[in-house]
């Protein structure tokens, strides 16, 4: 029997979170609000307004960490994405928080 897609990263140990966070895109310094529900070293599952438009690669700030990750999207379905960090970065300086 095969194993569903991404099931290798599922096998990850997936620490629960509730925690705000920023996906910034860069696009006249635009900034989409969202919840981390749960991590681990090479990803999260984000919790995002059903409306929101979120591209395919961003930078999810979060400020209790103090770390902006750079993201790749890996699936979508309604109010949740879950991610792939491909790098990190400082804060960006035009960001507020």
């Amino acid at each position: 029997m095969t194993e569903p897609e991404g099931a290798e990263n599922r096998r990850l140990h997936r620490q629960r979170v509730l925690k705000g966070a920023s996906i910034l895109t860069g696009i006249a310094n635009s900034e989409i609000k969202c919840v981390i529900r749960n991590m681990h070293k090479d990803g999260a599952e984000l919790k995002i307004s059903i409306d929101s438009r979120v591209p395919q690669e961003f930078l999810l700030y979060v400020p209790v960490d103090g770390i902006a990750y750079e993201t790749v999207v890996r699936w979508r379905k309604e109010d949740r994405i879950g991610v792939q960090f491909t790098g990190t970065r400082p804060k960006p300086g035009w960001h507020y928080g």
